[in-house]
């Protein structure tokens, strides 16, 4: 039963994914932290953009037997628009259990976050199994919802900003980047 359940989940996040096509750009924001909360486990999440598409997400989670952090590198891929976009990961995670002690592991991530119009918030929900070192458990299947709030935003790319677009990102014209000649020219040198 467990089996079924865990099964419609990750399909529900790889169907999502497989129905959409990616766009340029991937997210809203540069920085952004929040809680999470899933598979017996609460804790802190921050995620960092550090490419185009690419984002770290380092993760704090305690349970009421462990206590671990996770580092994950996670490629973004927009769903309509930058607003709405499923993400695809891997990294791994160090702990301590209350019982075993020291472990260790490997994670992977599939998820979909969603940027919320005009305010600072992005919620996620996201599939993170795992296998692990040290451990009663050999694997985990978590699924788990997201909460964060955008401490440093991307800067504009909205549609009426390409369209209409700003003096920053116009090219100079040859005339203001030419630098002027100390000799003077006459009419018909060129």
């Amino acid at each position: 039963m467990m089996f079924l359940k865990l099964f419609r989940q990750v399909a529900l996040v790889v169907g999502l994914g497989l129905l959409t096509l990616p766009f340029a750009q991937a997210q809203k924001y540069r920085t952004a932290a929040g809680i999470r909360v899933g598979g017996g486990q609460y804790g802190i999440t921050v995620q960092q953009k550090i490419l185009d598409k690419t984002t770290l997400e380092g993760l704090g989670l305690v349970s009421s037997r462990e206590v671990s952090a996770t580092l994950l590198a996670e490629r973004h891929f927009g769903i309509l628009g930058p607003s709405l976009n499923y993400y695809f990961g891997a990294g791994g995670h160090v702990g301590n259990h209350k019982d075993n002690g020291a472990f260790g592991g490997i994670d992977a991530l599939a998820g979909v976050e969603y940027k919320i119009a005009l305010s600072p918030i992005v919620l996620s929900v996201d599939f993170k199994p795992s296998v692990e070192f040290g451990s009663d458990d050999w694997a985990r299947f978590p699924t788990a919802f997201s909460v964060r709030y955008i401490l440093v935003k991307e800067k504009n790319t909205s549609l009426m900003n390409r369209i209409f677009g700003d003096d920053k990102d116009k090219p100079k014209s040859k005339e203001k980047t030419k630098k002027k000649s100390d000799t003077r020219r006459g009419l018909f040198d060129f």
